[in-house]
């Protein structure tokens, strides 16, 4: 019997905010385990062009994600919810082994089990190279800063 990953669905706005505040926190600590846990055993993901099944498929993919986007930092913003669905937008920035920077632009959908655990994730995520200068996300989100949105550019 799985444990429960509170907020559960169906979802108000309140508890929608805090599970996309718990994933993005989550995401910061580059922890594929850690990261894997608010997942279901069968989880079923799209990431771009790469489809993935339960958690240890999704732990593997994130560690190679982590070694190869150095210096990750998310933010992920609620854009709407009903019952046991979320749909996220998001940007992070990361860094290449040649020292390239990248902010990336992404939106998700996710669906959760009656445990609060996702078992369903889409993302579909667009790359832009930036310059060092043009970073605006430096680790993990600040207390002060929870709820406020990322600007487009």
């Amino acid at each position: 019997m799985p444990e429960d990953r509170p907020p559960l669905p169906p979802f108000t706005r309140e508890t929608a905010l805090q599970k996309v505040q718990s994933a993005e926190d989550a995401w910061n600590t580059r922890d594929p385990e850690r990261v894997a846990l608010a997942y279901t055993e069968d989880s079923v993901w799209r990431n771009r062009d790469t489809f993935l099944q339960g958690r240890q498929e999704i732990v593997e993919f994130l560690r190679q994600k982590w070694e190869r986007e150095l210096d990750y930092a998310l933010r992920k913003d609620l854009w709407a919810f009903e019952g046991n669905r979320i749909a996220v937008r998001f940007q992070y920035e990361s860094r290449d082994r040649n020292g390239q920077w990248w902010r990336s632009y992404g939106n998700e959908l996710w669906e959760f089990d009656e445990h609060g655990l996702m078992r369903r994730r889409e993302a579909s995520i667009n790359d832009i190279p930036i310059q060092e200068a043009e970073r605006r996300i430096f680790g993990p989100r600040r207390p002060e800063e929870r709820g406020q949105e990322n600007p487009l550019r």
